[in-house]
């Protein structure tokens, strides 16, 4: 199985990917701040459900192929680092926009409220590249079955999500009017954030390819 230590490393890079505004936070906290929290979790549910679409994806044969074939292996890491590093401008660039400013959305079905936040998901770029980009670094063919590595990422990053996320959907307006209030630590967290993710980006660039 995967290693204790790695498995909290990939724990920590799925934890900047949730922290990292996106369209999934973004659309998360404006609809629990515009509709309430009920609207927000169920919101939140359709949002898993998109998880679970790019881990299976994962799961089912991307991850074996990229690491039978090297040099989309190399590919792939490299796409990988350089879009962490597009994560962290987007983060310190001058014209960065909180996802804490809510945007005004109508007041949508029960039905609607799952669909949407699947489909925001589902359609993420953001996610899609982790998981083809970053999620195969975390796997080899020493720890055992490529499949079963694959959904223990894939659930691992699944909870960090939703527990992020469940706080964001709780704590939205209280959140944004804090930072309203606040607004130099908005500076700050980007920032911070930032230098992370440019920090992971330089780190999976010079990581070596595992051996089969």
């Amino acid at each position: 199985m995967i290693p204790l230590n790695e498995l909290l490393l990939f724990a920590g890079a799925a934890l900047l990917m949730v922290l990292t505004p996106g369209p999934n936070m973004v659309y998360l906290i404006s609809r629990s701040i515009s509709q309430g929290r009920m609207a927000g979790f169920i919101s939140l549910l359709g949002v898993i459900a998109g998880f679970l679409v790019h881990m299976l994806a994962a799961a089912t044969g991307l991850t074996a192929l990229f690491l039978a074939v090297p040099l989309a292996y190399e590919i792939l890491r490299w796409a990988g680092a350089l879009y962490l590093l597009w994560l962290a401008w987007q983060a310190v660039r001058p014209s960065a926009r909180s996802p804490f400013e809510a945007q005004d959305l109508p007041i949508d079905s029960t039905a609607r409220l799952f669909l949407m936040g699947f489909l925001t998901n589902a359609l993420n770029p953001k996610i899609a590249v982790f998981y083809l980009a970053i999620f195969p670094q975390f796997i080899s063919p020493q720890h055992g079955s490529i499949f079963l590595q694959s959904v223990v990422l894939g659930l691992t990053q699944i909870c960090v999500s939703f527990s992020i996320n469940l706080l964001i959907v709780l704590s939205a307006a209280s959140i944004a009017t804090w930072f309203s209030r606040n607004p130099r630590w908005l500076s700050v967290q980007r920032y911070f954030m930032g230098f992370v993710l440019g920090a992971f980006a330089v780190r999976l660039a010079f990581k070596q390819r595992r051996n089969a």
